[in-house]
């Protein structure tokens, strides 16, 4: 809709982007959302996009804001990932995502906060202020991209990127009513994003909408011989097939492990919103994946790479981490070889286990988290375990997910399910959500802030 204003002349990329650096002026102070704002350079995007606009040679994203997880390395803008170590890093070159969506013509607004190193968890000793959840600024927005997705909710950007390691993307969709997409592993490039697991880490977007993701995706998407893991898969037309509906869609419920220590007011979300697809034509059906419950083992993966990465400033700039993400990365040195080939083993089963529940249905769909966004009285203490996760297992296999809401608790707080399918299928996960989308509101909603409109 946005593209379409741009196109047709009835509103100015520069003035919608000095709107937004207004906008996060006003309200930033409390979200603390953005680590770095680039005024001068969004403006900048924003005048190339008016003048690609006026020469008629403008794609769907030209002058669509956008911020990055400050993970992404952007030339001449710090890239801090959160961390003390990075606190002044400034890069000589663009990462490959940004790289693509600055040629797609969208609008760098700034930098996201993240967890420290993507680290999931912003604990005590954190370099940078932690981002706030609009929908309750005692919550938190989810990790750990969570300024992208608190930027998001709050309207302070249109679209975001974040990494997905074990839910970093689709958590904070959960938890901030966004809908966010982890694309299948390899089809985002991740070069020049710093790095959490090798295995593991997805690069993708989050949006209003998952029609908005698709826009995105088309122009993230495609191999990168700088990533060593980005597949050679050709890349379809997202949009082409976004209204096709869901009608004789095979939708597989997985109800053993999802569902375990689920709160009720998320299952009766997720119940109300497979009935609204059995509506829409689609056919649910209850299927099982015999080995999810060794999705613990995702653990000794992330931590074994996460201490390989960081193993030599561990050992010579020990101070400049966080106490606590420092005794938890050092912890990863403490796993065996044989340990983490056989979480790896453990992974290939429950790839395989996944893949044969795939034959008989189209797309899976899960609640995306446990409940509504934890408040942080409760996530700062240093001891607090992590929760079982209903996202990692998405990670392991490295399937395509998109998580979007599906109402609110009593609290007022979103909540969320996830659709994932096939390998470089995310088409059809989209096609699934963007129905969804179609026929309910939940995306729509903004939350109510202090200072400000809710979301533009």
């Amino acid at each position: 809709e946005l593209g379409g204003l741009f196109r047709r002349g009835d509103l100015s990329p520069v003035d919608y982007a000095t709107d937004l650096l207004g906008r996060i002026e006003r309200l930033d102070k409390r979200l603390a959302s953005f680590v770095t704002v680039t005024a001068e350079r969004a403006l900048a995007d924003a005048r190339a996009a008016e003048a690609a606009l006026k020469r008629s040679d403008a794609g769907p994203l030209t002058g669509i804001p956008i911020a990055y997880k400050d993970l992404y390395a952007t030339r001449g803008i710090r890239t801090t990932a959160g961390s003390a170590l990075l606190a002044d890093w400034v890069p000589d070159f663009d990462c490959t995502c940004v790289a693509r969506l600055q040629q797609a013509g969208m609008v760098m607004l700034g930098k996201a906060i993240t967890h420290e190193f993507a680290f999931g968890i912003q604990f005590p000793g954190h370099r940078f202020p932690p981002a706030r959840n609009p929908w309750n600024l005692e919550h938190i927005p989810g990790g750990s991209s969570s300024g992208s997705g608190a930027a998001l909710a709050a309207g302070l950007t249109v679209g975001s990127l974040g990494s997905d390691t074990a839910g970093s993307i689709r958590g904070p969709a959960a938890f901030c009513g966004n809908s966010g997409l982890k694309p299948t592993y390899g089809r985002v490039s991740r070069a020049g994003v710093v790095t959490l697991s090798w295995t593991l880490d997805h690069t993708g977007p989050m949006a209003r909408s998952a029609e908005d993701c698709a826009y995105i995706l088309q122009a993230l998407a495609g191999h990168d011989p700088a990533d060593p893991a980005s597949a050679r898969e050709p890349v379809p037309d997202f949009l082409a097939g976004l209204e096709g509906g869901v009608k004789g869609l095979r939708v597989g419920v997985v109800r053993d492990y999802f569902f375990d220590q689920v709160e009720p007011e998320s299952v009766d979300a997720f119940e109300r919103a497979l009935g609204e697809l059995g509506r829409l034509g689609a056919a649910v059906r209850d299927v099982t994946i015999p080995s999810i419950h060794a999705t613990p083992s995702f653990m000794v993966i992330m931590l074994s790479e996460a201490y390989a990465y960081h193993e030599r400033d561990l050992r010579t700039r020990p101070e400049l981490y966080g106490e606590v993400l420092r005794e938890k990365l050092m912890a990863g040195g403490l796993f065996r070889a044989a340990e983490y080939v056989q979480a790896q083993r453990l992974r290939a089963q429950i790839r395989e286990d996944t893949a044969r529940a795939l034959e008989s249905v189209d797309v899976l769909i899960t609640p995306t988290v446990l409940g509504p966004a934890p408040a942080f009285k409760v996530v700062l203490d240093p001891d607090f375990p992590f929760a079982k996760s209903n996202m990692g297992p998405f990670n392991i296999t490295g399937l395509p997910t998109l998580a979007l809401p599906t109402g609110f608790s009593t609290s007022g707080l979103p909540l969320s399910m996830q659709i994932s399918a096939r390998p470089f299928d995310e088409a059809t996960v989209l096609r699934a959500g963007h129905a969804y989308q179609r026929a309910t509101d939940w995306h729509r909603t903004r939350p109510p802030l202090p200072g400000g409109a809710g979301g533009q």
